[in-house]
């Protein structure tokens, strides 16, 4: 139930993320969602694809520190107190969340939500036994 997520470092100047998503969209790899978030000089680009691998690879050889890490895409309820009601599940079995962002596409009305937990895969058993939808990369991307 766990994806892979690219985490890539930017100088934060006018032009990079530019750069680096034209890299990307070069070597034909498709964005399915990502988050950017500045950290003074630099910038934290976090991005889902369906082809890891290539996206991380065009990447690096392109010059671009990245590291590649593990996220859980879950299912959250699209009405008041659905985020509130899955973060309730983690509380209880007193796991924290490091982030969370929402993932590009929706499906059957609920948002997909990709998180990073601080022990993902206690959180993962915790999420499964409350039944809260967890999805993989055949979910998201059909392959």
């Amino acid at each position: 139930m766990k994806i892979r997520q690219i985490s890539v470092f930017l100088e934060n100047r006018p032009g990079r993320l530019s750069a680096l998503c034209r890299v990307i969209a070069d070597a034909g790899v498709n964005l399915s969602t990502l988050t950017l978030a500045e950290t003074g000089e630099f910038g934290l680009l976090r991005l889902i694809t369906p082809d890891p691998d290539r996206a991380k690879q065009v990447i690096e050889r392109a010059g671009y520190a990245s590291t590649m890490t593990e996220v859980v895409a879950l299912q959250v309820p699209d009405r008041p107190g659905g985020l509130a009601s899955v973060l309730q599940v983690l509380e209880a079995e007193n796991i924290s969340v490091e982030y969370m962002y929402a993932f590009a596409m929706r499906t059957g009305g609920d948002a997909i939500m990709v998180f990073r937990f601080d022990d993902m895969d206690r959180a993962l058993a915790a999420l499964q036994a409350a039944g809260v939808g967890l999805f993989n990369a055949v979910d998201l991307f059909g392959a």
